[in-house]
């Protein structure tokens, strides 16, 4: 199955950054840039996340964490669409898939 897998992410003929879940609705990352943005998201939330502490109030964990956070996820879905294969509910490996 792992070998079906990573074949499945190889084929990539339109370089799509982000290629659909074999299982479920959404993307995995297929390139180097899918991955680097992944990380920079990964990274940020982080960063963000570090900013909240036990002294925090409610507003400031609003500011600092919650927004950006939207914000982040916003973005990263939208980089997602753009750059990946149309989104689709999918159970299993494509067999003759009309949408590639």
């Amino acid at each position: 199955m792992i070998k079906e897998y990573i074949a499945y992410l190889k084929d990539n003929p339109n370089r799509y950054w982000f290629k659909r879940k074999l299982y479920g609705w959404g993307w995995v990352p297929a390139t180097w840039e899918g991955w680097s943005v992944l990380g920079v998201y990964a990274v940020l939330v982080v960063g963000f996340a570090l900013t909240v502490d036990e002294r925090s109030t409610a507003s400031e964990v609003a500011f600092t964490f919650v927004l950006p956070l939207i914000f982040l996820t916003i973005t990263l879905l939208r980089i997602c669409y753009r750059k990946g294969e149309k989104p689709k509910w999918q159970w299993g490996l494509p067999e003759n898939d009309p949408q590639k």
